[in-house]
């Protein structure tokens, strides 16, 4: 959605030294953010390759600072030898830490999958939890990956998933200024909808690999940057400005 420019807007503002601004989080501005994420991205989804819940969990697990793309490879293999919960769970530690470790990190990690596993199969019957309240019970999930596999496995909306990605985006995109995860998260939720919530996670991870990337954001390709006020800008389309000058919406 290309926001047109020019006559009166309807966003809320607030001075900033001489200039009227638009407020990040003004309800109208961030409907604006999420059908441009909409048209850009209106199949956006997990790329992490998964058959089932658990598989899901395992590769959440394992995406701890590790690209998708890696994951993939790697489990591509790993779910053949360890088709369920059980062969995980009782997987010897040294040969788990040798053909997880491309991911990274791959003796904390293969703690948590054994960990994680052994209490699927031992406290809940097999079967990946339900609900936030027991999912985080799991040896090495918190909120992030609990979002993800409740979000894409079950279609649970209980949170939004944010990764390295979605910090970026939401200070760029002003709809939070804090700097924890949980803060970020709570920010997110109180602007989203809920029923947006499972969508706008994959849509703005999809948006961060894609477009606004970290190092010079290919700005000219992003359909959100007449929204957009971030200093990390590499163009801009209005005049330069610590926020979003009220007379460029309409």
């Amino acid at each position: 959605m290309r926001l047109s420019r020019g006559g009166q807007s309807p966003f809320k503002t607030r001075k900033i030294g001489k200039k009227e601004c638009v407020l990040g989080t003004d309800p109208r501005r961030v409907a604006a953010i999420l059908a441009g994420l909409d048209e850009m991205y209106p199949n956006a989804n997990c790329e992490l390759k998964h058959a089932n819940p658990f598989q899901l969990l395992v590769s959440t697990i394992l995406s701890a600072q590790c690209t998708d793309v890696r994951v993939n490879q790697v489990t591509e293999s790993l779910y053949k030898k360890y088709p369920k919960p059980e062969a995980f769970a009782y997987a010897t530690p040294s040969q788990l830490e040798q053909e997880i470790r491309p991911t990274g990190f791959f003796r904390n990690k293969t703690k948590s999958v054994i960990g994680a596993s052994k209490a699927i199969v031992e406290e809940f019957k097999g079967q990946v939890p339900r609900t936030m309240k027991e999912i985080l019970t799991l040896p090495g999930v918190a909120r992030k990956t609990a979002n993800v596999v409740l979000g894409t496995a079950y279609g649970v909306a209980v949170g939004v998933v944010v990764d390295t990605h979605v910090i970026r985006l939401s200070r760029r995109l002003d709809l939070s200024r804090k700097g924890e995860p949980p803060k970020i998260e709570q920010d997110l939720m109180a602007v989203i909808p809920q029923n947006k919530w499972i969508e706008v996670s994959h849509q703005l991870i999809w948006h961060g690999r894609r477009v606004c990337v970290a190092r010079k954001p290919r700005c000219v390709d992003c359909n959100l940057e007449p929204v957009c006020y971030s200093v990390d800008k590499t163009m801009s389309t209005h005049p330069d400005s610590p926020c979003l000058p009220e007379s460029y919406l309409k």
